[in-house]
């Protein structure tokens, strides 16, 4: 019943920028941080970034620091990721995910996934 429905990749140029969201319902989405990850072909998949069930605390992989920001509507059921000044190295294919919990900067355990977005940027 727990669904995570991604929509919002795409191909830009580097510099460029995307918007990811992630559709969440089956489940009590307030009560549940929310991360997004990421898998590139022949690399093992990375947290990206996470928020909290509030949407007040949310943490960063130093790659992409200042550059892409996590948010989410708990009145929508929505996470977000903005992507800015996108470069060839965010090329992924980007998971959302509920978080079992979340701790510093990760998103821990988590247990649903979504379909995945491709991102690709070129040079």
């Amino acid at each position: 019943q727990v669904q995570l429905v991604e929509s919002g990749g795409g191909s830009v140029q580097a510099g460029g920028s995307l918007g990811l969201s992630c559709a969440a319902s089956g489940y009590a989405f307030n009560t549940y941080c929310m991360g997004w990850f990421r898998q590139a072909p022949g690399k093992e998949r990375e947290g990206v970034a996470r928020i909290s069930s509030d949407g007040v605390v949310k943490g960063y992989a130093d790659p992409v620091k200042g550059r892409f920001t996590i948010s989410r509507d708990n009145v929508k059921n929505t996470l977000y990721l903005q992507m800015n000044t996108l470069k060839p190295d965010d090329t992924a294919m980007y998971y959302c995910a509920r978080c079992t919990w979340c701790r510093g900067d990760d998103c821990h355990g988590p247990n649903y996934w979504g379909q995945g977005a491709q991102v690709t940027v070129s040079s």
